[in-house]
């Protein structure tokens, strides 16, 4: 059986999850489930090397729920992630995938939230459990977690939580779980130093690689020569000629991110700047407005963009080549996703081109190189994004859903639904992207609106 025509139905799992992965489109399973879940299914530890997008969290979700007891209301499942964005995908997947069973109670735990509603629900019960290492090991300290009952625990990105400092953290509460339990560890990359530190969390693991090449079809890579001074104008030049509707642009550090998104706010684009240590309000912030086009470049560290789920991405720009050639083809692969074509553009000084001698090894052929003085400027306009974000002083906690919002904007303001664009509803506020040619009209007609038989306090973000 090739691992390319394995289907679900082939693995030892329940009848209704077979048939809750078929209403949700999962008949065939990825390269990475194929290779890992037969593995997973015989409770053997795992330590597997594959690209976010691949498929991964299904696959651990579904070994979580195979052999998961509903009727048992403790821990049975933690899944450890670098981000808060990474854990409320997983959340969200592992719920899809839960549907075929009655009261599965999912719980993500976070920073970035406020703690005692969190051990409210601790207090409730859940059967898994999916946190980031520093809230987590908070509720550990507290004693509102009780961790002896996991039978399975899944490190997801385990190399970005090491690079992020995040090992301590995972020492203590892996220490906080049972022996006996199965242990899962992701990992996009998998240098030595993340051989070492997980060594000591697993149990003979089987270990396997899904090829983390992509099909050159799919995504067209060029590289262009630059000059450390010129680093900066060409990445504008190659957003004003080539105008992606959403760019993702990698720098290697946070004070080239800021320094970067500065210079194209100048020249009118929409650039925005993600890196490590911004509040956690204004990281939603910024990825609610780069994921609903209201913002045209987000310029960003490795580690930033780590659980970064943006479906369609007109282009990723490495600024800076990255020295790790597994890192350069994680990020490439953002771009192209879901049979779209991708384009990924590469800028490299002199000092590079030893980095992208190790690109050309490892993907067996020599990168395409073109000339930057033979871009044109497709157009004199400013590169502006689409949409403009309405924030709303208000969210989840007065009972506002994306219904009521759209009723508001299609009925008292008269947009048509083209108009609008995604809408986000937080705790406390709520962001709605509307396209940017009607915007100002709309604050003012929104915020003189009763939604929900209220008026709320609202401005525009961007």
């Amino acid at each position: 059986m090739s691992v390319m025509t394995s289907t679900f139905s082939t693995l030892a799992l329940a009848p209704e999850l077979i048939r809750n992965l078929d209403s949700l489109g999962y008949t065939q399973m990825t390269p990475i489930q194929a290779a890992s879940l037969p593995i997973i299914l015989e409770q053997r530890d795992l330590i597997a090397q594959a690209k976010t997008g691949s498929g991964k969290t299904a696959a651990f979700g579904i070994g979580i729920l195979a052999k998961l007891n509903p009727s048992y209301f403790a821990i049975q499942a933690l899944v450890i992630c670098p981000t808060r964005e990474l854990a409320d995908q997983v959340s969200n997947e592992i719920r899809r995938l839960a549907r075929f069973a009655e009261n599965i109670k999912v719980l993500t735990l976070c920073g970035g939230t406020p703690m005692r509603p969190q051990m409210a629900s601790l207090e409730h019960g859940a059967h898994i459990v999916v946190g980031t290492p520093g809230r987590l090991l908070d509720h550990i300290g507290r004693g509102s977690i009780k961790l002896s009952t996991v039978q399975t625990l899944v490190l997801d990105e385990a190399d970005r939580m090491v690079d992020m400092g995040f090992y301590e953290d995972i020492v203590g509460i892996v220490a906080a779980c049972s022996p006996r339990r199965q242990t899962l560890l992701f990992s996009a990359t998998y240098p030595d130093n993340i051989r070492k530190a997980s060594e000591q969390f697993l149990r003979e693991p089987a270990e396997i690689k899904v090829e983390s090449q992509h099909a050159t079809s799919q995504i067209e890579q060029i590289f262009y020569a630059v000059t450390p001074d010129n680093r900066n104008a060409a990445v504008a030049q190659l957003l004003k000629h080539y105008r992606p509707v959403s760019t993702l642009a990698f720098c290697n550090t946070k004070i080239h991110c800021r320094e970067l998104a500065e210079e194209l706010q100048q020249q009118g684009i929409n650039a925005l700047a993600l890196y490590g240590d911004l509040e956690q309000r204004e990281r939603d912030e910024i990825l609610v407005l780069f994921s609903n086009q209201s913002c045209s470049v987000l310029v960003a560290t490795d580690v930033a963009a780590r659980g970064l789920d943006i479906q369609t991405l007109g282009a990723v720009i490495n600024v800076d080549v990255s020295k790790d050639t597994e890192v350069h083809i994680h990020r490439i692969g953002r771009t192209g996703r879901a049979g779209e074509k991708g384009l990924a553009l590469s800028l490299a000084a002199a000092n590079e081109k030893k980095w992208v001698k190790l690109i050309e090894e490892y993907q067996n052929a020599p990168v395409q190189w073109q000339d930057l003085e033979q871009l044109s400027v497709n157009s004199e306009e400013a590169l502006q994004a689409p949409m403009t974000t309405i924030c709303i002083m208000g969210g989840k906690k007065d009972k506002l859903r994306p219904g009521d919002l759209l009723g508001a904007l299609t009925g008292d303001v008269g947009l048509s639904k083209e108009q609008v664009g995604k809408i986000n509803v937080f705790e406390f506020m709520t962001y709605v992207a509307i396209d940017r040619r009607v915007a100002d009209d709309t604050l003012d007609k929104l915020s003189r609106s009763n939604i929900k038989g209220r008026q709320f306090r609202m401005r525009i973000v961007w």
